[in-house]
């Protein structure tokens, strides 16, 4: 029997995605030259992008330790997701690369600090339904708001893929992240890496690398989404 489309988001729930969505390769005609699927792998006729959620709270921490620690860690889980998700796959005769969910990524610009992964993930969430893009640059789901960490893998296969999000992100007079950025690095539809970076990141004398900046993760007021728990929990921005 052939493989479905909710065969595969069944299969990446199982492994503990929270969401999965399917986008066409030819959705992404708009990416940049060397940066479209089809640029990583020649054969790709589909997107299977997922999300998992991370642990919000650690985002309110005063600590930089736990959030440093959730956001490393949930790269590596994503990543595993992604791997198994390509070896099951691959046993039911579909080719399927799985997408690094940060880096290592080829292309660096030192002079602006502008790295680009090799497949903009946030773009490809959108593309597969999860939701929409906020004024901050990242995902925005109606479930799980920002507070979630992107993988993908793309396949030969044709793939019935998933509507665009309806969601409503950002509201249109909303500046919340653009005004609270303490570099100033946003403009609404991208961010000055040059400005962001030497901020967002900080060393320690032992050389441990720690997440110094989240405020435009942490301040929209749409960052948790339907967590009602955790937002009765937490004390908003």
């Amino acid at each position: 029997m052939p493989i479905t489309t909710q065969d595969i988001k069944e299969f990446a729930r199982s492994l503990g995605a929270n969401m999965c969505g399917i986008a066409s390769a030819d959705r992404f005609t708009d990416a940049p030259q060397g940066f479209k699927p089809t640029d990583i792998y020649s054969g790709c006729r589909s997107v299977v992008v997922f999300a998992k959620r991370i642990v919000a709270s650690t985002a309110y921490a005063e600590s930089l330790v736990p959030y440093t620690q959730t956001k490393d860690l949930s790269m590596l889980v994503v990543d595993k997701i992604g791997f198994d998700l390509g070896l099951w796959l691959e046993d039911r005769g579909i080719v399927a690369v799985p997408v690094p969910s940060d880096n290592p990524y080829e292309h660096y610009e030192p002079e602006r600090l502008r790295g680009q992964a090799i497949l903009s993930l946030r773009h490809a969430g959108w593309l597969a339904g999860l939701g929409v893009l906020g004024k901050n640059t990242l995902l925005m789901t109606e479930q799980y708001g920002n507070m979630i960490h992107i993988g993908a893998v793309l396949v030969d296969a044709d793939l019935e893929q998933d509507p665009l999000s309806t969601f409503k992100g950002c509201r249109e007079n909303c500046r919340k992240c653009l005004d609270a950025c303490p570099q100033k690095a946003l403009n609404g539809t991208t961010v000055d890496q040059s400005l962001c970076r030497p901020h967002a990141f900080y060393t320690t004398s032992k050389g441990y690398l720690l997440f110094r900046c989240n405020t435009c993760r942490r301040i929209c007021p749409k960052s948790l989404g339907k967590q009602s728990q955790v937002k009765r929990l937490l004390k908003s921005d």
